[in-house]
């Protein structure tokens, strides 16, 4: 079904496209004859995904080479995302699983992940915000441009199992709570996606099954919705804004002494 409304005029901007949760969420745009542009580092498989898109209905599809830890190009890419029609909505999904023992062992492994989960999404995102502040949007519901930002329920408190993941990712909300504030002057939305346990290649070496996990298809068509409302928070699946309730209401004292 081809839609002749924002989706079909204005392209949707996915960066991180290879993983799992973002070509799910790209399909069901493509099905909708939306327009895409794809940011990635692997050439081989930004094809891939893009050639799928184009079989499944995408009006037109566009891939952008980049890695994100070139910060120096970032500048120029996010320019050249407003060089015809302006973007209705960015994703970011860019981001890695670093093993927490490797972490606490090297410096150099804790950085990278950082960098990859934290600091590449915030200089997209700072020379995003100008841009678009630039380029301010109607008042409405649907008046500017979204930005939605993949996250984590990780990133709600610190575990000892995985405090490296989760403090680029708090510190990735913590980032977004303002960036919404800022933006909001200038009628644009921020996102911020907190998902749970997800079944997708980067969680390929973790034990899965029971009610907890999700799958991509599931989390995207979460963040669809999110998006097209206009929330500005999103725990995905659902229940998990109420297991990170209680997980945040434990004493330190107690916490501490948990094995999580």
């Amino acid at each position: 079904m081809r839609n002749g409304g924002e989706s079909g005029s204005k392209p949707i901007v996915v960066f991180g496209a290879t993983s799992d949760v973002a070509i799910a969420l790209s399909r069901r745009y493509a099905q909708e004859g939306a327009s895409l542009i794809l940011v990635g580092r692997n050439e081989s498989r930004l094809t891939a995904v893009a050639d799928d898109l184009r079989v499944r209905g995408a009006l037109h599809v566009r891939t952008l080479l980049q890695d994100s830890l070139t910060y120096d190009d970032h500048p120029t890419l996010v320019e050249s995302l407003f060089t015809d029609h302006a973007p209705a909505k960015f994703y970011f999904f860019q981001g890695s699983l670093p093993d927490q023992a490797a972490c606490e062992a090297s410096f150099e492994v804790t950085r990278e992940a950082v960098e990859v989960n934290f600091l590449s999404i915030v200089s997209y995102l700072t020379w995003l915000a100008s841009a678009l502040e630039r380029r301010p949007g109607e008042k409405g519901a649907a008046g500017g441009a979204s930005i939605i930002v993949v996250s984590s329920v990780a990133g709600d408190r610190g575990r000892g199992s995985n405090y490296v993941y989760g403090a680029s990712k708090g510190g990735l909300t913590i980032f977004l709570q303002g960036l919404r504030n800022r933006l909001h002057k200038s009628n644009h939305g921020v996102l911020t996606v907190k998902p749970g346990f997800i079944d997708t290649k980067m969680t390929a070496d973790i034990e899965k099954g029971g009610p907890l996990w999700a799958k991509p298809e599931k989390v995207a068509d979460d963040i669809r919705l999110a998006a097209d409302g206009g929330r500005m928070v999103l725990y995905t699946p659902w229940f998990w804004q109420f297991i990170m309730l209680v997980i945040k209401s434990i004493p330190e004292g107690i916490f501490k002494r948990l094995s999580l």
